[in-house]
């Protein structure tokens, strides 16, 4: 549970959360939610893997390694969503799906946590 990184320095993780800004149509019209994802918030955090799967898609076998991500609690991380990424902010090709918008695992608003993937989110 969450409590583990109540102690100092167990938020080890530095997050990039993005959002998907507004795209383009091509002729002048604005598709919300279409253009390229930018960086809305910046947190430190904590990740524990959980037991990675396999999964066949389009007849390949690829592994996936999720993990638990925790971090403080504030209001404005509640707006996350499953269509958000986050980034490891020291490697750039270290992309995570969200699964799993936040949830308040104790219910005293210290700490979220939800579920996310390696990869890109589809």
């Amino acid at each position: 549970m969450a409590d583990s990184f109540r102690r100092r320095g167990a938020l080890r993780e530095r997050l990039h959360f993005q959002a998907r800004g507004d795209g383009n149509d091509g002729m002048g019209g604005v598709i919300p939610g279409a253009g390229a994802f930018a960086t809305v918030h910046t947190v430190a955090a904590g990740m524990r893997p959980r037991t990675g799967g396999e999964a066949v898609t389009a007849a390949r076998l690829g592994g996936r390694q999720p993990y638990i991500v925790t971090i403080r609690w504030a209001k404005h991380m509640l707006d996350i969503t499953t269509a958000w990424q986050v980034v490891d902010a020291r490697n750039a090709n270290r992309v995570l799906n969200i699964v799993s918008p936040p949830a308040d695992p104790d219910g005293a608003n210290h700490w979220l946590e939800f579920l996310a993937e390696e990869g890109r989110p589809s």
